[in-house]
Protein backbone atom coordinates (compact mmCIF):
# COMPACT_ATOMS: atom_id res chain seq x y z
CA UNK A 1 0.00 0.00 0.00
CA UNK A 2 1.32 3.19 -0.94
CA UNK A 3 1.84 5.64 2.19
CA UNK A 4 0.59 8.58 0.37
CA UNK A 5 -2.80 6.91 -0.62
CA UNK A 6 -3.17 5.12 2.80
CA UNK A 7 -2.93 8.19 5.00
CA UNK A 8 -4.41 11.46 2.88
CA UNK A 9 -2.05 14.32 4.15
CA UNK A 10 -3.47 18.34 4.02
CA UNK A 11 -1.43 20.83 1.84
CA UNK A 12 0.56 21.66 5.17
CA UNK A 13 1.87 17.63 5.54
CA UNK A 14 -0.75 16.91 8.10
CA UNK A 15 -2.91 14.03 8.53
CA UNK A 16 -6.50 14.64 7.34
CA UNK A 17 -8.60 12.37 9.81
CA UNK A 18 -11.63 10.34 7.62
CA UNK A 19 -14.45 13.33 7.31
CA UNK A 20 -17.18 10.45 7.45
CA UNK A 21 -15.60 9.98 11.49
CA UNK A 22 -17.39 11.89 14.61
CA UNK A 23 -15.35 14.63 15.53
CA UNK A 24 -14.42 12.34 18.94
CA UNK A 25 -12.95 9.91 16.24
CA UNK A 26 -11.35 12.36 14.29
CA UNK A 27 -9.45 13.94 16.90
CA UNK A 28 -8.04 10.26 18.88
CA UNK A 29 -7.28 9.76 15.41
CA UNK A 30 -4.79 12.08 14.52
CA UNK A 31 -3.93 12.34 18.43
CA UNK A 32 -2.83 8.18 17.65
CA UNK A 33 -0.83 9.52 14.06
CA UNK A 34 0.83 12.27 16.45
CA UNK A 35 1.94 9.59 18.96
CA UNK A 36 0.35 11.56 21.73
CA UNK A 37 0.63 10.09 25.29
CA UNK A 38 -1.90 9.02 26.31
CA UNK A 39 -2.68 10.83 29.06
CA UNK A 40 -2.02 14.09 27.01
CA UNK A 41 -4.53 12.73 24.91
CA UNK A 42 -7.11 12.42 27.29
CA UNK A 43 -6.83 15.87 28.98
CA UNK A 44 -6.93 17.35 25.22
CA UNK A 45 -10.70 16.10 24.76
CA UNK A 46 -11.33 16.81 28.15
CA UNK A 47 -11.10 20.71 27.12
CA UNK A 48 -12.65 19.79 24.24
CA UNK A 49 -15.42 18.88 25.46
CA UNK A 50 -15.47 21.98 28.19
CA UNK A 51 -14.95 23.97 25.16
CA UNK A 52 -18.26 22.67 23.36
CA UNK A 53 -20.40 22.96 26.86
CA UNK A 54 -19.15 26.22 27.36
CA UNK A 55 -20.89 27.44 24.21
CA UNK A 56 -24.32 25.01 24.05
CA UNK A 57 -24.88 26.41 27.93
CA UNK A 58 -24.19 29.84 26.43
CA UNK A 59 -26.37 29.32 23.64
CA UNK A 60 -29.29 27.92 25.39
CA UNK A 61 -29.12 30.60 27.64
CA UNK A 62 -30.14 32.68 24.31
CA UNK A 63 -31.74 30.53 22.47
CA UNK A 64 -35.40 29.37 23.69
CA UNK A 65 -36.52 25.25 24.00
CA UNK A 66 -37.20 23.59 20.85
CA UNK A 67 -40.42 22.93 19.44
CA UNK A 68 -40.58 19.21 21.11
CA UNK A 69 -39.79 20.37 24.50
CA UNK A 70 -36.61 19.43 24.40
CA UNK A 71 -33.61 21.62 25.74
CA UNK A 72 -30.06 20.94 24.25
CA UNK A 73 -28.65 20.31 27.73
CA UNK A 74 -31.29 16.83 27.20
CA UNK A 75 -28.26 16.20 24.36
CA UNK A 76 -25.06 14.18 24.85
CA UNK A 77 -21.84 15.37 23.93
CA UNK A 78 -21.62 12.35 20.92
CA UNK A 79 -24.79 14.70 19.52
CA UNK A 80 -21.79 17.41 18.62
CA UNK A 81 -21.53 16.68 14.72
CA UNK A 82 -25.08 17.74 14.85
CA UNK A 83 -25.85 21.47 13.17
CA UNK A 84 -26.13 24.42 15.57
CA UNK A 85 -29.96 24.53 15.16
CA UNK A 86 -32.64 22.25 13.98
CA UNK A 87 -35.84 22.29 12.44
CA UNK A 88 -37.54 23.52 15.78
CA UNK A 89 -35.14 25.83 16.20
CA UNK A 90 -33.57 24.24 19.43
CA UNK A 91 -29.75 24.43 20.02
CA UNK A 92 -28.35 21.36 20.49
CA UNK A 93 -24.00 21.59 20.13
CA UNK A 94 -22.37 23.96 18.36
CA UNK A 95 -19.26 22.44 16.24
CA UNK A 96 -16.06 23.75 16.47
CA UNK A 97 -15.29 24.50 12.79
CA UNK A 98 -18.29 26.86 13.02
CA UNK A 99 -17.07 28.70 15.87
CA UNK A 100 -13.67 30.82 15.56
CA UNK A 101 -11.19 33.43 17.30
CA UNK A 102 -14.03 35.02 19.10
CA UNK A 103 -15.44 31.79 21.13
CA UNK A 104 -11.96 30.60 21.89
CA UNK A 105 -11.64 33.84 23.59
CA UNK A 106 -14.55 33.88 25.51
CA UNK A 107 -13.57 30.62 26.72
CA UNK A 108 -10.35 31.64 27.88
CA UNK A 109 -11.77 34.55 29.20
CA UNK A 110 -14.27 32.55 31.50
CA UNK A 111 -11.45 29.91 32.80
CA UNK A 112 -9.29 32.93 33.52
CA UNK A 113 -12.19 35.60 35.23
CA UNK A 114 -14.58 33.62 36.24
CA UNK A 115 -13.36 30.35 37.24
CA UNK A 116 -9.84 31.81 38.30
CA UNK A 117 -7.54 29.05 37.00
CA UNK A 118 -4.18 28.89 37.42
CA UNK A 119 -1.75 30.05 34.07
CA UNK A 120 -0.81 26.37 33.97
CA UNK A 121 -4.29 25.40 33.35
CA UNK A 122 -5.37 28.12 30.94
CA UNK A 123 -2.04 27.32 29.46
CA UNK A 124 -3.30 23.55 28.77
CA UNK A 125 -6.49 24.61 27.86
CA UNK A 126 -5.37 27.13 24.77
CA UNK A 127 -2.88 23.65 23.73
CA UNK A 128 -5.96 22.15 23.05
CA UNK A 129 -7.66 24.02 21.23
CA UNK A 130 -4.56 24.89 19.37
CA UNK A 131 -3.81 21.27 18.58
CA UNK A 132 -8.03 20.79 17.89
CA UNK A 133 -7.89 23.67 15.01
CA UNK A 134 -4.31 23.65 13.68
CA UNK A 135 -4.28 19.34 13.54
CA UNK A 136 -7.81 18.21 13.33
CA UNK A 137 -9.64 21.23 12.02
CA UNK A 138 -6.78 22.73 10.10
CA UNK A 139 -7.86 25.96 10.74
CA UNK A 140 -4.72 27.34 12.17
CA UNK A 141 -6.09 31.34 11.92
CA UNK A 142 -8.52 30.62 14.61
CA UNK A 143 -5.93 30.61 17.40
CA UNK A 144 -2.71 31.95 15.62
CA UNK A 145 -2.38 35.39 17.27
CA UNK A 146 -3.51 33.41 21.00
CA UNK A 147 -0.23 33.44 23.00
CA UNK A 148 0.50 31.33 26.15
CA UNK A 149 -0.07 33.19 29.51
CA UNK A 150 3.39 33.55 31.18
CA UNK A 151 3.52 31.11 34.62
CA UNK A 152 4.67 33.08 37.44
CA UNK A 153 7.69 31.30 39.03
CA UNK A 154 7.26 29.34 41.94
CA UNK A 155 9.65 27.82 44.59
CA UNK A 156 9.26 24.24 45.01
CA UNK A 157 7.87 22.32 48.18
CA UNK A 158 11.21 20.49 49.71
CA UNK A 159 11.93 18.21 52.52
CA UNK A 160 14.68 18.80 55.09
CA UNK A 161 16.54 15.71 55.67
CA UNK A 162 14.69 15.36 58.79
CA UNK A 163 11.85 15.57 57.16
CA UNK A 164 12.27 12.73 54.97
CA UNK A 165 13.20 10.20 57.80
CA UNK A 166 10.08 10.93 59.76
CA UNK A 167 7.89 10.80 56.49
CA UNK A 168 9.22 7.26 55.33
CA UNK A 169 9.37 6.35 58.68
CA UNK A 170 5.33 7.05 58.47
CA UNK A 171 4.54 5.19 55.61
CA UNK A 172 2.50 1.90 55.44
CA UNK A 173 4.75 -1.30 55.04
CA UNK A 174 2.77 -2.14 51.49
CA UNK A 175 4.40 1.13 50.03
CA UNK A 176 7.35 1.36 51.66
CA UNK A 177 9.25 0.15 48.90
CA UNK A 178 7.98 2.44 46.08
CA UNK A 179 7.86 5.61 48.14
CA UNK A 180 11.55 5.00 49.04
CA UNK A 181 12.84 4.21 45.61
CA UNK A 182 10.81 7.87 44.44
CA UNK A 183 13.34 9.87 46.97
CA UNK A 184 16.23 7.64 46.25
CA UNK A 185 16.01 8.03 42.25
CA UNK A 186 14.22 10.85 41.83
CA UNK A 187 11.87 9.28 39.34
CA UNK A 188 8.77 11.16 38.59
CA UNK A 189 5.57 8.93 39.90
CA UNK A 190 4.79 7.67 36.76
CA UNK A 191 8.45 6.30 36.28
CA UNK A 192 8.01 4.44 39.09
CA UNK A 193 4.69 2.29 38.39
CA UNK A 194 5.63 2.16 34.32
CA UNK A 195 9.17 0.40 35.72
CA UNK A 196 9.46 -3.31 34.13
CA UNK A 197 12.25 -6.57 35.38
CA UNK A 198 14.30 -5.32 32.53
CA UNK A 199 14.80 -1.86 33.52
CA UNK A 200 16.61 -2.70 36.63
CA UNK A 201 20.19 -3.34 36.58
CA UNK A 202 21.80 -4.84 40.02
CA UNK A 203 25.06 -5.49 38.63
CA UNK A 204 25.94 -1.47 37.37
CA UNK A 205 23.33 0.00 40.43
CA UNK A 206 21.17 1.71 37.77
CA UNK A 207 17.80 1.95 37.12
CA UNK A 208 16.52 2.76 32.77
CA UNK A 209 13.80 4.74 32.28
CA UNK A 210 11.88 4.02 28.94
CA UNK A 211 9.96 6.91 27.39
CA UNK A 212 10.01 9.49 30.77
CA UNK A 213 8.54 12.48 30.22
CA UNK A 214 8.80 14.10 26.49
CA UNK A 215 9.18 10.02 25.30
CA UNK A 216 12.85 10.27 26.20
CA UNK A 217 15.00 8.04 27.98
CA UNK A 218 17.83 8.24 30.41
CA UNK A 219 19.36 6.45 33.68
CA UNK A 220 19.36 7.20 37.30
CA UNK A 221 21.31 5.37 39.74
CA UNK A 222 19.51 2.15 42.33
CA UNK A 223 20.39 2.85 46.02
CA UNK A 224 22.30 0.17 47.27
CA UNK A 225 20.21 0.56 50.05
CA UNK A 226 16.96 -0.55 48.38
CA UNK A 227 18.84 -3.52 46.10
CA UNK A 228 18.56 -6.58 48.68
CA UNK A 229 14.28 -5.32 48.98
CA UNK A 230 13.98 -4.22 45.46
CA UNK A 231 15.24 -8.37 44.87
CA UNK A 232 12.76 -9.59 47.20
CA UNK A 233 10.13 -7.57 45.46
CA UNK A 234 10.97 -9.16 42.55
CA UNK A 235 10.78 -12.50 43.92
CA UNK A 236 7.80 -12.03 44.92
CA UNK A 237 6.45 -10.57 41.65
CA UNK A 238 7.99 -13.79 39.83
CA UNK A 239 5.67 -16.09 42.43
CA UNK A 240 2.71 -14.12 41.27
CA UNK A 241 3.22 -14.15 37.49
CA UNK A 242 4.29 -18.03 37.44
CA UNK A 243 0.81 -18.20 39.46
CA UNK A 244 -0.66 -16.36 36.69
CA UNK A 245 1.22 -17.94 33.55
CA UNK A 246 -0.61 -21.44 34.88
CA UNK A 247 -4.16 -19.41 35.01
CA UNK A 248 -3.56 -18.71 31.26
CA UNK A 249 -2.63 -15.20 31.88
CA UNK A 250 -0.06 -13.26 32.62
CA UNK A 251 0.42 -11.05 29.93
CA UNK A 252 1.08 -7.61 30.14
CA UNK A 253 0.24 -4.32 27.88
CA UNK A 254 2.92 -3.44 26.23
CA UNK A 255 4.49 -0.37 24.25
CA UNK A 256 3.06 1.05 20.55
CA UNK A 257 3.12 -1.24 18.59
CA UNK A 258 5.90 -3.65 20.44
CA UNK A 259 2.81 -6.05 20.83
CA UNK A 260 2.28 -7.14 17.29
CA UNK A 261 6.51 -7.00 16.61
CA UNK A 262 6.80 -9.51 19.52
CA UNK A 263 3.24 -11.23 20.21
CA UNK A 264 5.34 -13.31 22.94
CA UNK A 265 6.85 -10.77 24.87
CA UNK A 266 4.05 -9.57 26.92
CA UNK A 267 4.12 -13.04 29.31
CA UNK A 268 7.85 -12.43 29.69
CA UNK A 269 9.29 -12.39 32.93
CA UNK A 270 11.22 -9.44 31.99
CA UNK A 271 8.85 -7.37 30.38
CA UNK A 272 6.85 -7.25 33.99
CA UNK A 273 5.91 -5.01 36.22
CA UNK A 274 8.29 -4.12 39.00
CA UNK A 275 5.10 -3.06 40.87
CA UNK A 276 1.88 -4.95 39.92
CA UNK A 277 -1.26 -4.26 41.48
CA UNK A 278 -3.24 -6.76 43.21
CA UNK A 279 -5.89 -7.69 41.24
CA UNK A 280 -6.66 -8.56 37.31
CA UNK A 281 -8.55 -6.07 35.54
CA UNK A 282 -9.32 -5.38 31.85
CA UNK A 283 -7.54 -3.60 29.19
CA UNK A 284 -9.18 -0.82 28.21
CA UNK A 285 -7.61 -1.31 24.73
CA UNK A 286 -9.03 -4.37 24.29
CA UNK A 287 -12.68 -3.56 24.51
CA UNK A 288 -12.27 -0.62 21.73
CA UNK A 289 -14.33 -1.69 18.78
CA UNK A 290 -12.05 -3.14 16.26
CA UNK A 291 -12.44 -3.06 12.29
CA UNK A 292 -15.64 -5.21 12.64
CA UNK A 293 -17.24 -3.89 15.71
CA UNK A 294 -15.77 -6.99 17.84
CA UNK A 295 -14.38 -6.33 21.49
CA UNK A 296 -12.64 -9.01 22.87
CA UNK A 297 -12.05 -8.34 26.68
CA UNK A 298 -8.48 -8.85 27.97
CA UNK A 299 -7.41 -9.49 32.00
CA UNK A 300 -4.27 -7.98 32.72
CA UNK A 301 -2.63 -7.71 35.57
CA UNK A 302 -1.68 -3.76 35.45
CA UNK A 303 0.74 -1.70 37.72
CA UNK A 304 -0.08 -0.31 41.01
CA UNK A 305 -2.80 2.71 40.60
CA UNK A 306 -0.98 6.36 41.23
CA UNK A 307 -3.75 7.56 43.02
CA UNK A 308 -2.77 4.38 45.77
CA UNK A 309 1.00 5.89 46.24
CA UNK A 310 -0.15 9.70 46.11
CA UNK A 311 -3.02 8.68 49.42
CA UNK A 312 0.30 6.58 50.82
CA UNK A 313 2.31 9.79 50.59
CA UNK A 314 -0.31 11.87 51.57
CA UNK A 315 -0.91 9.84 54.78
CA UNK A 316 2.43 9.73 56.11
CA UNK A 317 2.87 12.85 56.09
CA UNK A 318 -0.08 13.32 58.43
CA UNK A 319 1.51 10.56 60.71
CA UNK A 320 4.78 12.72 60.52
CA UNK A 321 3.14 15.81 61.62
CA UNK A 322 4.45 17.82 58.17
CA UNK A 323 3.02 21.16 57.81
CA UNK A 324 4.33 21.28 54.20
CA UNK A 325 2.08 20.43 51.49
CA UNK A 326 3.94 17.07 50.22
CA UNK A 327 2.76 14.97 47.47
CA UNK A 328 5.20 12.18 45.40
CA UNK A 329 6.39 14.71 43.57
CA UNK A 330 7.82 16.89 46.56
CA UNK A 331 10.27 13.56 46.97
CA UNK A 332 11.63 14.22 43.52
CA UNK A 333 12.37 18.13 44.73
CA UNK A 334 13.30 16.74 47.68
CA UNK A 335 16.12 14.10 46.08
CA UNK A 336 17.30 17.02 43.94
CA UNK A 337 17.91 19.63 46.57
CA UNK A 338 19.65 17.37 48.92
CA UNK A 339 22.16 16.17 45.56
CA UNK A 340 22.82 19.67 45.19
CA UNK A 341 23.53 20.61 49.30
CA UNK A 342 26.13 16.99 48.77
CA UNK A 343 27.89 18.91 46.04
CA UNK A 344 26.29 16.98 42.69
CA UNK A 345 27.17 19.77 39.77
CA UNK A 346 24.15 20.78 38.06
CA UNK A 347 24.60 18.99 35.29
CA UNK A 348 24.78 15.79 36.48
CA UNK A 349 21.69 16.49 37.82
CA UNK A 350 20.23 18.03 34.95
CA UNK A 351 20.74 14.00 33.22
CA UNK A 352 19.66 12.31 36.30
CA UNK A 353 16.18 14.23 36.41
CA UNK A 354 15.35 14.51 32.45
CA UNK A 355 15.37 18.13 32.51
CA UNK A 356 15.99 19.09 28.93
CA UNK A 357 17.20 22.68 30.10
CA UNK A 358 19.71 23.30 32.88
CA UNK A 359 17.24 26.37 33.46
CA UNK A 360 14.83 24.23 35.11
CA UNK A 361 17.19 21.98 37.36
CA UNK A 362 18.81 25.61 38.46
CA UNK A 363 15.39 26.05 40.50
CA UNK A 364 16.51 24.01 43.23
CA UNK A 365 19.67 26.67 44.30
CA UNK A 366 17.00 28.60 45.62
CA UNK A 367 15.49 25.88 48.07
CA UNK A 368 19.44 24.67 49.15
CA UNK A 369 20.03 25.20 52.90
CA UNK A 370 23.51 27.06 52.00
CA UNK A 371 22.09 29.07 48.28
CA UNK A 372 24.57 29.71 45.97
CA UNK A 373 27.81 30.95 47.07
CA UNK A 374 26.47 30.08 51.06
CA UNK A 375 26.04 33.46 51.70
CA UNK A 376 24.80 33.58 55.83
CA UNK A 377 22.24 36.23 57.18
CA UNK A 378 23.99 38.69 59.17
CA UNK A 379 22.22 38.24 62.08
CA UNK A 380 24.24 34.79 62.25
CA UNK A 381 26.94 36.40 62.48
Amino acid sequence: MNPATAFPQSPRGHLLPNPKARLKEQFHEVCRFKHLAARSEEAYWGWVVRYLRFHKKKAERLKPESGNGETGEQHRTSNIEHSTSNAGGGWIWRHPREMGEQEVREFLTDLAVTRRVAAATQNQALNALMFLYREVLHKEQTVAEFERVRRPARLPVVLSRDEVKRLLAAVEPEHDLPVRLLYGTGLRLMELLRLRVKDLDFERNQIIVHGGKGDKDRMTMLPDKLKLELQRQLHRVKLLHDADLKSGLGAVWMPEGLARKYPNAAREWGWQWVFPAKGLAVDPDSVRPGAHGVTRPTLRRHHLKEDALQRAVKLAAMRAKLAKNVTPHTLRHSFATHLLEGGTDIRTLQELLGHKNVMTTQIYTHVMQKPGIGVRSPLDN
